[in-house]
């Protein structure tokens, strides 16, 4: 039997009938569709989803690239077991997809593009807003979506589309390869009616499998904990991916293992676990970095080991240090020359502390705990310092911010955050009191993630507090979907810190030999430089006028009354609050580890030169791990 179609309507159809299951939870894969319309999409995908308005939920964005950070959001939030996609018409809509879909790939998060593409017949040559290329006919601006996607197909004749919507949805659901995946549709061909085998609309089901590991590699990573007399263990996003995290717990209480966290990885365990030593690499904390220098062993799970955690390869210094990485993706781990445990997370813990119980179990000696427990109650003191505020009715700091927060919060709070200086100061000081409570995206650390993420993350779990925590540079990217918020009743909360600038590449720059310079939200002054007074903006005026609740506040005292307020309320609401700033960017401890931004080699300008001189120092203790 067949059905007659439109190419869009039966990719709307199949759509809908595809499931994810792992451990027993099924999930529907595509939950809903985000989508602006143009003459690219409009009359295709546009119409289709008025056609199944009913299976196939749609939301209205209001930029491109905020619609792919709301369908990141809500796959991180549903463990990548469920996600969204999105539509744009041609052109600048499906350029706008680019950043998006980056974010996605780098974080190992699905989502699913549907860009219009221009005509595939060519009844005209070019049509509005087509990038003509002499040399090559079959080229369109959707190809800049290539690199940033796991998959990339244009459907230019209906019947393509049966085996490229299958190719897709498996790259969706696997847990090795996804990221973005890019369908572009040429307009014309998404009108097209077509008999389709009414097989293609059945129900599916893909299995998010679960894989063990080798023996061998299970058997030479045993040995190498048993060996190990001074081992950490590095968390990652991959922790909280595989739903890992009392796997997690049972291995380090088992063997008395530390564990400190990547961005992605903080709140596998919780702040108050006892083998919780906090944040790692260069916006860590002192006790997991002194932990890392010192480490025979480093045990990676489901982490990259991108330059901040590594110390841009000078965090882990112990002569004889080896590396031992779980990962469900061979690239990841085989990285720093390690010892690959290629498994699911999950499944790797449990084997991995199974095949150190037998005999003799495993268990780290008593003074290496006491070492770490007195440095992570030492630390905890300088948590305490940096929350605290002297005088109420002073202008908060950026960690007296956090810190007022940090007591508001119970585990059902989600705080998101993406740039700036914020995640350095979370990174460090945040306790993280649920699995899911601490969602930072920091691989590609994209300004504007923030606010659409929110919304995805609100609309994955309507029954949890959601907090995006934005600074004034971040928030000037992209406000656009506290209208999308609006207009939905997604009662998102967005904690706006106004700092005049980018306070975190203004520090960075201080440091580096770069004077501050262009990294100030002020205006110029006779010798050029943006170190005149501070703009005259009004950021909470501009979030009031997008349709939020906007309050104001200007002392500590008011800032903790201002967050009971929205946390208590059911719309979208704005806490706004300027923050005292001095040389330092946010007040927090100095950065415990080194992160590599190569200096000016030649300068004459004194600060440039010393900056040069301490980089040199920095360099000269890189590592090959080999």
């Amino acid at each position: 039997m067949t059905t007659r179609l439109t190419v869009a309507q039966a990719l709307v159809r199949f759509l809908t009938a595809q499931h994810t299951e792992r451990d027993g939870e099924r999930r529907r894969l595509i939950g809903a569709t985000w989508g602006i319309f143009g003459h690219g999409n409009v009359a295709g995908i546009g119409q289709a989803l008025v056609e199944y308005a009913g299976v196939m939920p749609y939301h209205q964005g209001r930029n491109e690239q905020s619609m792919v950070h709301a369908a990141v959001g809500y796959a991180r939030q549903c463990g990548r077991l469920a996600t969204h996609a999105v539509t744009t018409s041609i052109g600048p809509g499906a350029t706008n997809l680019v950043t998006g879909a980056a974010l996605a790939t780098v974080n190992h998060l699905p989502v699913l593009l549907l860009p219009g593409d221009v005509f595939a017949t060519r009844p005209a040559d070019p049509v509005l807003q087509q990038l003509e290329v002499p040399y090559a006919g079959d080229v369109s601006v959707n190809d800049t979506l290539r690199p940033v996607s796991r998959y990339f197909d244009r459907i230019t004749r209906p019947e393509q589309l049966i085996p490229s919507a299958l190719a897709a949805v498996r790259v969706l659901t696997d847990p090795v390869e996804t990221g973005a995946v890019t369908l572009a549709l040429p307009q014309d061909v998404q009108a097209e009616a077509y008999d389709w085998p009414e097989e293609f609309f059945a129900e599916r089901v893909w299995t998010v499998r679960r894989p063990g590991p080798d023996p061998a590699e299970l058997a030479r990573a045993a040995a190498a904990v048993r060996a190990a007399r001074r081992p950490l263990l590095v968390a990652g996003g991959g922790v909280r991916h595989s739903r890992a995290e009392a796997a997690l717990a049972a291995f380090a209480e088992a063997t008395g293992i530390p564990v400190a966290s990547t961005q992605a990885g903080k709140g596998a365990l919780r702040y108050d676990h006892p083998k919780d030593v906090g944040g790692i690499g260069h916006t860590g904390t002192a006790t997991a970095d002194e932990l890392a220098r010192t480490a025979d062993l480093v045990i990676g799970v489901g982490t990259r080991f991108t330059d901040f955690t590594t110390a841009s390869g000078t965090l882990f210094q112990h002569p004889d240090v080896r590396f031992l990485h779980l990962n469900i993706a061979p690239h990841d781990a085989h990285k720093l020359a390690a010892l690959p445990l290629v498994a699911d997370a999950r499944t790797g813990l449990e084997e991995l502390t199974g095949a150190l119980a037998p005999y003799k179990p495993y268990k780290v000696d008593g003074a290496y705990t006491d070492e770490y427990t007195a440095a992570k109650e030492r630390w905890e003191r300088r948590v305490d310092a940096c929350f605290a505020s002297p005088d109420p009715d002073a202008r908060p700091t950026q960690p007296q911010v956090l810190g007022a927060l940090d007591a508001l919060v119970d585990e059902s709070d989600i705080v998101i955050n993406a740039a700036g200086s914020l995640p350095g100061d979370l990174h460090k000081l945040w306790r993280a009191r649920s699995r899911d409570q601490y969602h930072l995206e920091y691989g590609y650390s994209c300004m504007g993630y923030e606010i659409p993420a929110a919304l995805g993350v609100k609309l994955a779990a309507p029954e949890r507090e959601v907090w995006a925590l934005v600074g004034d540079g971040t928030y000037l990217m992209m406000p656009t979907e506290i209208v999308t918020a609006v207009q939905e009743g997604v009662a998102i909360k967005v904690l706006l810190v106004q700092n005049h600038g980018y306070a975190s590449i203004g520090g960075l720059s201080a440091a580096v030999g770069g004077e501050r310079f262009g990294t100030a939200y002020r205006f110029r002054t006779e010798e050029g430089t943006y170190t005149g007074a501070p703009l005259p903006v009004d950021l909470a005026a501009n979030a009031a006028s997008l349709g939020m609740r906007v309050l104001r506040a200007s002392s500590v005292r008011e800032l903790r009354a201002a967050l009971a307020e929205a946390r208590a309320a059911d719309t979208a609401t704005c806490v706004y609050v300027e923050t005292e700033t001095s040389d330092t960017v946010s007040g927090a401890p100095e950065a415990q580890a080194w992160w590599d931004v190569p200096v000016a080699a030649s300068a004459t300008r004194t600060p440039a030169v010393t900056a040069r001189e301490q980089y040199e120092r920095h360099v000269s203790t890189r590592r090959r791990h080999l």
